[in-house]
């Protein structure tokens, strides 16, 4: 279980799809063949079956599509505060890779706060790293840490509260461990709703980014529901402190739904606040 609770703190997600351009070079593979061709060679490569026609691709072979974060802060008139902040935003469209990745650990780089998110060890911080060196990104204030300024800050460190994978925390990494669905779900928290991550990709194909923003979001919100229920049972939050956060959540949600966030409707229907109430110890 994690030690401290930052007084800022970022539970984040990135979703990602195979990158062409990364595979041709990788394989070697001709510069006019198709990007579908090139996709379907790299799954290949990665040991496709008829029963898994899409396996895992190691995460340097990928494009980041998107990232969104649910921020919690302490201000001087609120003990504290929460924001979500995604990328694209709303209305931009598919971002740059190298611009959305740069944005993201710029902004971190700057805050420097405490990283929480299921699997982000294995998977949502390596991607970032790997693919930011690829880009030919510079982020310094992310990856500043005295003793070993390349190795981004304490993120990678498993001593160190500078991240906090949920993963780590509730799993082996084995057979035994939960999916975020599962976990979430064994909570009364909303696993996987509208779509589910091995869609991403043909979202992406079909160019709703849209779609795949309002994945990512409802899963940053599970896992910040998560982690809600992780500082409550690790003593951070007492039973009323827990539920006074889940209002806070519920009333950042009906805010973004009023200004049209009807995906966040959704989630809400699927959640309600106090269903699966925490107890004290």
């Amino acid at each position: 279980m994690f030690k401290t609770v930052a007084d800022e703190l970022w539970v984040f997600d990135a979703e990602w799809v195979p990158d062409a351009p990364t595979g041709r070079r990788v394989y070697g593979l001709p510069p006019d063949m198709p990007d579908a061709a090139v996709v379907e060679h790299m799954f290949k490569a990665a040991g496709a079956t008829a029963e898994d026609p899409r396996p895992f691709l190691k995460t340097v072979l990928c494009r980041v599509v998107s990232i969104s974060a649910i921020k919690r802060y302490a201000t001087r008139s609120h003990p504290i505060a929460l924001d979500m902040k995604s990328l694209p935003e709303a209305g931009e469209g598919a971002l740059d890779e190298a611009a959305l990745i740069s944005r993201f650990l710029e902004s971190a780089g700057k805050t420097k706060p405490q990283l929480v998110g299921y699997n982000i060890r294995g998977a949502d911080l390596p991607i970032l790293i790997q693919r930011a060196m690829a880009l030919g990104i510079a982020a310094p204030g992310f990856c500043k840490r005295p003793d070993r300024p390349w190795d981004g800050a304490d993120y990678f460190h498993s001593s160190s509260d500078g991240v906090v994978d949920l993963m780590d925390v509730y799993g082996i990494r084995g057979r035994g461990s939960p999916s975020l669905h599962e976990l979430a779900s064994a909570a009364a928290i909303p696993g996987k709703l509208d779509t589910a991550g091995d869609q991403v990709f043909d979202l992406w194909q079909a160019g709703d980014v849209r779609r795949i923003v309002e994945y990512n979001e409802h899963d940053v919100i599970s896992t910040y529901l998560v982690w809600l229920r992780s500082a409550h049972l690790a003593g951070f939050l007492t039973p009323a402190a827990f539920q006074a956060e889940e209002r806070l959540l519920e009333a950042m949600l009906l805010g973004r739904v009023a200004t049209g966030a009807q995906h966040l409707a959704r989630y809400l229907e699927h959640w309600a606040p106090g269903r699966n109430a925490v107890t004290a110890g």
